[in-house]
């Protein structure tokens, strides 16, 4: 049953880390004709951005650079940013480039179009999606992983320590510092990272004076500086400590909040800190990422002391114990975060937030099953060797319940020795001997001294019951039965399991925490444009000839892009991104599911770019435009993509 609830809906909510807060619209509108130059341009996101220095780029029709007003935030909305133009811009159409920060850390980007008087070719290019340095992004993506995989490390050993209480904790202290300097390590390379992430440049601005500066005025930053702080302090306790059979109550307080303080640093900059709830949700953040470390790193610190010596059963128990109030708030904080990210079911399949977290639930899935294995082992090794202990408890005392009859038997020769030896004493002071007494009697009639005398008297170590060698207990502790070292391999086995599929899970996770959630996704789907012209369709299409130079795309735009009368305009991109001549350029419509087509657009060589005045689309759907490009009198290529006709 708890396997069917993890199932439906769990853990973490995560794409590419390029997109979080999302563009719910613009003001003037995508792809919209403005009759007068506009003073400024408004854009609204899904939640609150952070500005770059350089997050705002207008390019005109010649696909060069014009010179920007101040950019802020609209007063009270700090999702809602404003950028002054110049007073005359010209006419034509004009391309907005930018790049912000969303509210849960994640760099933000995109482009759109608008036209003054009326529609233009245009020189430049629309950005593409991955407008990321790939060498930083990797980079940074790399230090997000370890940071959680280090810090799961930390605080499972340190908490399999303070909970499961191991006889002997030697062997725990080199996961305990791997962990440590792997987290600080991690931490101080993402600070010097996180500059040229938001801004999507290479690694070398990674030093940067401005940057650097700009880092820690951040909430980001200051996150990544904060958890530095509290990890030096975590090492502090830890050393403290070290010495200590046990910790303190006063050290599990501390240690508790810095565990609490550490997992804030990660909510308070990710997913948690925006959107809908953040009271709850960062609450919940923290409670999934403590269990989550208790788990997966008590798994480690569980698997580092098995090979090593016997664990005793208590601590498997113990953390078994610990291991199912783990899962069971991983349960219900990740239904929670599950909901707030993905806002319905559809979104599990329609998004790649979604898929992501249907690919964790899978393997959240496989690691409980692993789990439960590892928990009927460790039950079965509790019966044996509670049988076991048993069996030793009964030798013990049959031995003991031996050693009290040959005490007696002891004392009582002990005393009869004593006796005779004062009849002896007696006799002699009498005048005659005692043996020459007994050797004036027959042999049958000897007295019990005589045979006495010829026993050696127990030693007063054996009068007191001091156990012989055979009875001493052995310095070396007792061999496993091969039932108990079967259990032990199957146990190893079990655990070594559930930390594989765990790092996965953690992957999982940090993918998921760099996606832009299915809700978010959904808003910034479904959002109509606020201004009253329609949208026009605006679709790039690539093409390759196969021989040096040609190759390069088709910026194609249907305006308005719905049901009725149409304008389409056509340019030409070489491979170098300039703008290019062909002798020939054709594009036709065809809708396959009402058999319709193909329509010819019957494009006219405007001088530069290729038009038409009319393309009627009678129906709305997926319309299919063949675009045919002929660079040479031998060499042409057609490529086909869907538009979608609205009405």
């Amino acid at each position: 049953m708890l396997l069917g609830t993890v199932l439906v809906l769990l853990l973490l909510g995560g794409g590419p880390a390029s997109a979080h807060a999302a563009l719910r619209s613009t003001d003037p509108v995508d792809g919209s004709v403005v009759k007068n130059s506009p003073r400024s341009i408004t854009l609204t996101f899904t939640e609150s951005v952070g500005l770059l220095d350089d997050s705002f780029r207008l390019l005109d029709p010649e696909n060069q650079r014009v010179k920007l007003g101040g950019s802020g935030h609209v007063e009270g909305r700090s999702d809602r940013v404003r950028v002054k133009l110049p007073k005359k811009l010209g006419t034509g159409t004009f391309t907005v480039a930018w790049r912000v920060v969303s509210a849960d850390s994640h760099p933000v980007s995109g482009a759109f179009t608008f036209s003054v008087g009326k529609a233009s070719p245009t020189l430049a290019v629309l950005p593409s999606d991955a407008t990321e340095d790939p060498a930083t992004d990797g980079l940074y993506n790399i230090g997000r992983y370890l940071a959680y995989i280090a810090a799961a490390l930390l605080v499972g050993t340190a908490a399999f320590v303070a909970v499961c209480r191991p006889p002997d904790t030697r062997p725990l202290r080199r996961p305990l510092l791997i962990g440590g300097w792997t987290l600080a390590g991690s931490t101080v390379f993402l600070f010097f990272l996180r500059a040229p992430y938001e801004a999507g440049t290479g690694p070398a601005d990674a030093l940067d004076p401005s940057g650097l500066l700009r880092t820690l005025e951040g909430r980001p930053g200051l996150a990544l500086a904060a958890r530095l702080l509290l990890l030096a302090a975590a090492v502090a306790l830890l050393l403290r400590q070290r010495s200590r059979p046990e910790p303190s109550k006063a050290a599990l307080v501390l240690g508790s909040a810095l565990a609490v303080g550490l997992a804030l640093t990660w909510a308070g900059a990710e997913h948690a800190s925006a959107g809908i709830q953040v009271p709850l949700a960062m609450t919940s953040s923290v409670l999934h990422l403590l269990a989550m470390a208790v788990w997966l790193g008590g798994l480690v610190a569980l698997l580092t002391l098995l090979p090593r010596a016997s664990v005793p059963s208590r601590v498997v128990t113990r953390f078994s114990r610990l291991a199912g109030i783990s899962v069971t708030v991983l349960v219900v904080t990740g239904v929670y975060q599950s909901w707030r990210g993905l806002g319905s079911l559809s979104a599990l399949t329609d998004t790649t937030y979604g898929r992501v977290l249907l690919a964790k639930l899978v393997a959240v899935a496989v690691l409980l099953a692993a789990g439960a294995w590892s928990r009927a082992t460790v039950t079965s090794q509790a019966n044996v060797t509670r049988g076991r202990t048993r069996e030793q408890t009964s030798g013990t005392q049959n031995a003991q319940a031996e050693k009290t009859v040959r005490v007696e038997k002891a004392v009582t020769v002990e005393k009869a020795v004593t006796v005779e030896a004062k009849v002896l004493e007696k006799a002699t002071v009498g005048g005659t001997s005692a043996h020459e007494e007994a050797a004036d009697k027959p042999a049958g009639e000897q007295p019990a001294t005589a045979v006495a005398e010829g026993t050696p008297a127990p030693s007063a170590a054996d009068a007191e019951g001091t156990p012989s060698p055979s009875d001493r207990p052995s310095s070396t502790e007792p061999r496993l039965t091969p039932a108990e070292s079967a259990h032990s391999r199957a146990l190893r086995r079990s655990v070594l399991l559930e930390v594989a599929v765990s790092v996965v899970v953690l992957v999982l996770t940090t993918i998921l925490t760099g996606t832009l959630p299915g809700r978010a996704a959904a808003e910034a789907a479904t959002t109509q444009q606020s201004a009253g012209l329609p949208v026009a369709s605006v679709t790039i299409v690539p093409f390759d000839l196969g021989k040096p130079g040609l190759r390069g795309k088709v910026q194609v735009t249907l305006d308005p892009g719905t049901v009725g009368d149409n304008t389409l305009q056509a340019v030409v991109y070489g491979p170098d991104g300039g703008f290019v001549t062909v002798p020939e350029l054709r594009i036709s419509f065809t809708l396959p599911s009402q058999d319709i087509g193909p329509l010819d657009a019957k494009l006219v060589d405007k001088g530069g770019y290729w038009a038409s005045s009319k393309v009627s689309l009678p129906i709305e759907g997926t319309w299919e435009m063949k675009t045919t490009i002929r660079a040479t009198d031998i060499d042409q290529v057609s490529v086909t993509k869907d538009v979608q006709i609205v009405r």
